[in-house]
């Protein structure tokens, strides 16, 4: 029974990075002006939006006050299909032991904006953006974890003649990280710019999870009884029996031993009789330097970008007051400060201009997510490094064209192939990024000298990824999820040069 709450624990608690909604790494947004999102690949380009994908190379612009505004509109789900042996117990599954669960994120107004002044041989910069998170999810049926945890209790129950559960879930999670960036570019020679920047993070997060309405079923019985009333009876009639056993003098007799031994198990549930209603809520800062480099030979541009991992202590404000032996309950254990960090990031790319008009972008992308820091629990143990579980930090691979058709109109398009380090111990249905391709595409229009708009539309295409499990409780039973995501962004924004 003890192991059953903890998967209740771990289902409620651990929902950090519920759904970001953006492009990139796993814990950070690349796509932060619309520019990225009608062609990715923007490392070697020289544009406003240089000042978060190459900030060197804003240097190469020309002289004057740049602004660019950005708003973006973005549309995912999350889907598991779950197959679990407890699920045959659902009163709603009908004996079925495969469910799928389906979770929305719907954020409306994902704002950013790069600004920067150039004068002469100098250019200083400032960005904006929300450079992780971004959105909130909602599973109106909550997760696969969620219901196996109910399900295991049943199961565990059988000897004291429950034969079906039923309950109702919801998980929602919120995340947050706003960027806000300082850094200068400065032109060594016509040809070679350098950069050097300061990033400040803060994050916020707000999560919250229930499992209530918890129904059991007693063999022989056509209805219902809630698990609050089932604890007490149970417990009521255990406890006659044990007294009347230690006035019969049985202490030592094994049916002693065994009403003794329930009556334990069952107050392992009492916390939980009345279900489970969480709320969590996370604040944290975090800073770090950002370097680059661009270098022009021809028609080619070089560029190359360096973030360094940003340490993020998110502090705790939670119902959880005090140390539980159930490990992800400490993770937010109200008042104290757990390891969120962002990896630092290698960003390298290049643009080849064929002609005037024409020109062609390639990038790549390394994550560094094994360094960066995440607090879990083993056996109430702290540790601080659960990306240490991943087989490799995360690998993206770009391409795009640009192309001037018109005097005033710009078109464009890209793809982005994202390649993360999963492990079957890493995934779980809390919190899960999947392999991905991406392409976007879009145009510009040159209103005036000073004035461009944009616009833009980006859609992200996953793998399925597939886990399987051995029930420890059954070594004969499997639990297997599989996992997919679909994910889609609209955009719009505007360029003003002074």
């Amino acid at each position: 029974m003890k192991k059953t709450w903890k998967i209740v624990a771990i289902a409620l608690l651990a929902i950090a990075n519920v759904c970001p909604v953006m492009a990139g790494g796993i814990l950070t947004n690349t796509n932060q002006n619309v520019a990225f999102l009608r062609n990715p690949a923007r490392e070697g380009a020289i544009g406003i939006d240089g000042v978060y994908s190459n900030p060197a190379g804003v240097a190469f612009m020309k002289d004057g006050l740049h602004l660019s505004f950005n708003w973006q509109a973005a549309f995912q789900t999350r889907t598991i299909d779950s197959a679990n042996p407890f699920f045959q117990y659902g009163i709603k599954n009908n004996g079925s032991v495969v469910k799928s669960y389906e979770g929305t994120s719907r954020a409306m107004f994902i704002p950013s904006l790069q600004a920067a002044y150039n004068k002469d041989k100098w250019s200083f910069q400032f960005n904006f953006a929300v450079t992780g998170g971004g959105g909130k999810c909602e599973f109106d049926e909550g997760l696969g974890s969620f219901e196996s945890a109910v399900g295991q209790i049943a199961h565990g129950l059988q000897k004291l003649g429950v034969t079906n559960y039923d309950c109702t879930s919801y998980m929602q999670g919120k995340q947050y990280y706003f960027g806000f960036t300082l850094g200068t570019a400065y032109k060594i020679t016509e040809n070679l710019s350098v950069y050097g920047g300061l990033r400040v993070l803060y994050g916020i997060a707000s999560y919250k999870a229930k499992i209530n309405n918890i129904m059991v079923k007693s063999a022989g019985s056509s209805d219902l009884q809630t698990f609050n009333a089932f604890l007490t009876d149970k417990m009521d009639n255990l406890k006659l029996t044990k007294y009347a056993l230690e006035q019969a003098g049985a202490t030592a007799t094994p049916t002693y031993q065994q009403v003794v031994g329930t009556l334990q198990k069952l107050d392992q549930l009492e916390t939980y009789r009345n279900g489970v209603n969480l709320i969590s809520n996370q604040t944290g800062t975090g800073v770090a330097p950002i370097l680059g480099a661009d270098f022009k030979y021809g028609k080619f541009n070089f560029a190359v970008k360096y973030e360094f991992r940003t340490k993020m202590a998110m502090k705790n404000e939670s119902t959880v007051d005090k140390v539980y032996a159930i490990d992800a309950v400490n993770t937010y254990l109200d008042d104290t400060k757990v390891r969120e960090d962002q990896p630092s990031l290698l960003a390298l790319g290049v643009q080849y201009s064929p002609v005037e008009r024409v020109r062609i972008n390639a990038g790549y992308h390394h994550f560094y997510d094994k360094n960066a820091k995440k607090t879990y629990y083993v056996n109430s143990v702290r540790y601080d490094n659960k990306n240490s579980q991943l087989k490799k930090g995360t690998d993206e691979y770009l391409g795009g064209v640009e192309v001037d058709i018109a005097k005033k109109w710009t078109a464009s398009a890209g793809f982005q192939i994202t390649n993360y380090g999963n492990t079957d111990e890493y995934i779980n249905d809390i919190s899960f990024v999947v392999n991905s391709w991406s392409f976007g595409l879009g145009a510009k229009y040159q209103v005036s000298d000073r004035l461009a708009v944009q616009a833009a539309f980006f859609q992200t295409n996953y793998d399925k990824y597939t886990t399987q499990a051995t029930m420890v409780e059954d070594p004969k039973g499997i639990i297997q999820n599989t996992f997919g995501r679909t994910n889609r962004v609209l955009a719009i924004g505007a360029n003003i040069d002074f």
